[in-house]
């Protein structure tokens, strides 16, 4: 029960810090930083971070063998992409409505499984028709205008993350996830870093505070930490179910932080997202074929000799 606890109090936790990324993410953009220099420092720092709790308390972890290393690393090109689109949706959307629209990524995975050749629940399917109408009221303003490029950029953002985490999973059948976090931020750092090198190396004049953007950077570090304690003690799916409350606090700190305000038919198109992801508890998990004949075939896992990897079981 101890560890149940424990495990209940992480999930919570990791919640409660991804749902301020955003706020703090649209802080950066609104005090002077450019989304490049945004996603490139914040990735850069949390990768930092991971390496030194890495190196000091958990060195077994960097065993990892080369399909899930290209694994990791073509997910952490694929969210590094994602990551772009995301704080450059956040330019220019509000972040309580950006976050609702990316809380939906879990749907979107719904479109690579059918890719990968995998079974779709009934509810599941439910849940999808439920949101769509939800991102269409989102986007409805009290003046009418309606900012589709940064809610594409939102939702291109929702879905590649959703297929990073389907690349993910089927590394994570042979590599703990701290591993499996560890070289797809590596490979997120190198993709965000180039970017902002080729397309807008430039950061804010001499005295725009960065105060945000390290807090961002520490969030995003700790996210991971607690997530990972949650997943063990808990499991993946009551972890996923209460980490629906980052959508809480994204919305509630978003009006008091950034001053941003939903009209009434954006909190009806809220009140759609929140009922199909409340529809979660109903919904049967998606059991991830091991060995698929999809288009991710080429990740399916090699035979691992567990004495090469005592820590995996």
């Amino acid at each position: 029960m101890k560890a149940r606890n424990q495990g209940v109090l992480a999930a919570a936790i990791s919640a409660v810090f991804l749902g301020l990324s955003p706020i703090f993410g649209k802080q950066s953009i609104l005090v002077g930083f450019s989304p490049f220099a945004v996603v490139a420092i914040r990735t850069t720092l949390a990768t930092l971070l991971l390496l030194v709790f890495l190196l000091i308390f958990k060195k077994k972890y960097f065993t990892i063998y080369l399909l899930g290393l290209i694994g990791c690393l073509v997910a952490g090109f694929i969210n590094g992409v994602g990551s772009i689109f995301y704080y450059s949706a956040l330019a220019r959307i509000d972040a309580g409505v950006g976050q609702l629209i990316y809380s939906f990524y879990p749907l979107l995975m719904v479109f690579w499984l059918i890719l990968d050749r995998q079974s779709i629940s009934k509810i599941t399917i439910l849940r999808l028709l439920l949101v769509i109408p939800g991102v269409f009221l989102l986007l409805r303003t009290s003046d009418g205008r309606v900012d589709f490029i940064g809610a594409l950029f939102m939702f291109i953002a929702a879905a590649l993350y959703s297929l990073h985490m389907l690349i993910n999973q089927r590394v994570l059948y042979e590599v703990p996830a701290p591993t499996v976090t560890f070289y797809t931020l590596v490979m997120m750092t190198f993709t965000v870093s180039a970017a902002f090198l080729i397309f807008n190396p430039i950061l804010p004049p001499s005295g725009t505070p960065w105060w945000p953007l390290y807090l961002l950077s520490l969030i995003t570090f700790l996210s991971r930490l607690t997530l990972f304690l949650g997943i063990k003690h808990i499991g993946g799916l009551q972890t996923a179910i209460l980490g629906l409350g980052e959508l809480l606090i994204t919305v509630l700190f978003s009006q008091i932080f950034l001053s941003e305000r939903l009209v009434l038919t954006q909190w009806l198109g809220a009140l759609f997202i929140f009922a199909s992801l409340f529809l979660l508890v109903f919904d049967s998990p998606t059991r991830v074929k091991r060995n698929g004949k999809g288009f991710l075939y080429w990740l399916n896992p090699p035979v691992v000799n567990p004495t090469d990897y005592p820590f995996l079981k």
